[in-house]
């Protein structure tokens, strides 16, 4: 085949392309003209903590090592969304989520011996954030969002009496997020599926030097990463 043919064939088949992207209808298409609107969400999270050690634990043969383990939990929410300018919001998606975090850890003395312990949390979890939105193109647009958040863990065992414990944490954390994510438009509703990293600044250590890991952890901070579907109007 010569090169004009190529060519010709090459322009047939933009036009082909051109000819179908014009066939599809666009869905809610005065949803951008909204000043403001909302959703739901739902998602599954898996959540870590994250460690500095004190010098004592180094210096000192009672445990051997602690190691954190990511763990899966689930958020439930719901999210509202106003409209800033033409290609950035600000959202808010207040949510409960359960999680769990688990420490492994290793004693050394007075005996080998190896445990697993997990930490229960329900969060209060109220994120504010920037959207940064891309045009759309045709029934589809990508975004990004960064903002900070407030966790308030209903679960947490800071003030607990009981003698079983073996960490205990604060209920308070503060932190920043940030995500990429898909919307796809359809007749009644958007969906949205997203991925954020949400980080935590505050140290969950509650100080209770009767119980041994306490002295052997100066910080824990929380790292959750979010897989979410937002259902929007």
């Amino acid at each position: 085949m010569s090169f004009g043919k190529k060519l010709l064939a090459l322009f047939a088949l933009l036009l082909s392309f051109a000819a179908s992207a014009q066939r599809v209808a666009m869905s809610m298409p005065d949803h951008d003209d909204k000043k403001y609107y909302f959703g739901i969400t739902f998602g599954l999270n898996y959540s870590v903590y994250q460690i500095n050690y004190t010098e004592a634990f180094a210096a000192t043969d009672t445990f051997k090592s602690i190691q954190p383990k990511w763990q899966p939990g689930f958020n439930l929410g719901l999210l509202a969304n106003l409209k800033l300018t033409n290609f950035v919001d600000l959202r808010f998606v207040p949510s409960l989520a359960f999680a769990e975090k688990r420490l492994d850890y290793k004693y050394g003395i007075p005996k080998d011996s190896a445990l697993s312990k997990g930490i229960e949390a329900i969060y209060m979890h109220l994120p504010l954030q920037l959207k940064f939105k891309s045009d759309r193109i045709n029934n589809f647009r990508f975004y990004a969002l960064i903002g900070g958040k407030f966790d308030y863990d209903l679960a947490a065992n800071a003030r607990s009496r009981r003698t079983d414990e073996f960490l205990k944490v604060s209920p308070v954390d503060y932190g920043y997020e940030v995500g990429v994510g898909f919307e796809f438009f359809n007749d009644t509703f958007i969906f949205s599926p997203e991925i954020k990293i949400s980080q935590g600044m505050r140290n969950q250590l509650f100080q209770d030097h009767s119980l041994p890991l306490t002295n052997a952890i100066q910080t824990l901070l929380t790292r959750m990463i979010v897989i979410s579907i937002h259902l929007e109007g």
